[in-house]
């Protein structure tokens, strides 16, 4: 995959965000469709975000959000990484991200893409699917792609990656 996107389709309610979560898993499976990594977010009215890795379950408050997951939600939302992941090494890269989202070169806006009570897809995907994916998610109320800096890839999934290890050591010492 040399040409990465950040794929993000937005839905009114959560159960339409799952259905559709669910065809684009579908078509994965039949190799119609190369998928890096997917989440689901869910906005409550209140603002609070929650993420869900497999389109059918939040994961836990404070919990580590695997290391894929989190490498979607640091690439749609460096601000929502630092709050939805622990570990040493994510807070410099989601801080460098930050700033790059600041000025406009990574990311999207929050409350563009995912405001409040509503849900998203997120999805890394190579650009030659971009057809493809349009029409598995065919139930969304807005959609965007945006071209991915292979570099910051690479470094926020480095980062994720080291997080997770220090994470995984803490946990077993």
């Amino acid at each position: 995959m040399d040409n990465l996107v950040l794929y993000v389709a937005t839905y009114d309610d959560a159960a339409t965000a799952t259905d559709d979560y669910r065809l684009l898993k579908d078509a994965q499976s039949a190799d119609d469709i190369e998928v890096v990594s997917s989440v689901v977010l869910r906005r409550s009215d209140d603002g609070r975000v929650t993420v869900d890795e497999h389109g059918t379950g939040q994961v836990a408050a404070g919990a580590w959000i695997g290391g894929a997951a989190g490498l979607v939600v640091g690439l749609f939302s460096p601000p929502l990484l630092a709050a939805t992941a622990i570990g040493a090494g994510i807070g410099a890269i989601s801080g460098k991200l930050a700033k790059k989202h600041d000025e406009k070169k990574v990311g999207l806006d929050l409350e563009q893409y995912l405001p409040s009570g509503s849900s998203a897809i997120v999805a890394v995907i190579d650009d030659r699917y971009l057809d493809r994916i349009d029409k598995a998610l065919g139930q969304t109320t807005k959609k965007v792609d945006k071209v991915i800096d292979r570099d910051d890839f690479e470094a926020l999934e480095k980062a994720i990656s080291e997080g997770g290890d220090k994470i995984a050591k803490a946990i077993a010492s």
